[in-house]
């Protein structure tokens, strides 16, 4: 997880493109949610990096995916990631092999996801 992007991989027999790389603006985490629902998917890994993680988090669990939050502290030792991409793909591996532990949601995040506010809101944001 990302500020400015998530990279995204799939099980060979899901996808062509087996790594995708979505921003993180409110349209391309619906286009995510989108691909992996396309996809079959029905398990999704989130490392829990910064705040980064919360909305699309958010977005997956709305459209009733199963989102396995997973501290970043514990799989950034591992070996196997060098870049965004080989880490996403080192990911699915683990969470495939059911090697990774499920963090629970922090009591203290909120559930509404600020950014999918209209751009035109006069309304103030979190």
């Amino acid at each position: 997880m990302g500020n400015s992007a998530h990279y995204v991989a799939v099980r060979p027999d899901r996808d062509l493109q087996l790594v995708r790389r979505f921003e993180c603006v409110t349209a391309d985490l619906h286009r995510l949610a989108d691909w992996l629902q396309n996809c079959g998917v029905q398990t999704v890994t989130l490392q829990s990096t910064g705040v980064y993680w919360i909305p699309l988090y958010d977005i997956l669990e709305e459209r009733g995916l199963q989102v396995y939050l997973v501290n970043a502290r514990h799989t950034k030792n591992l070996p196997g990631r060098k870049s965004d991409v080989q880490e996403s793909q080192w990911l699915l591996k683990l969470h495939t092999y059911g090697l990774l532990n499920q963090a629970p949601k922090p009591a203290d995040v909120p559930t509404e996801v600020w950014i999918n506010k209209p751009l035109n809101s006069n309304e103030n944001t979190h």
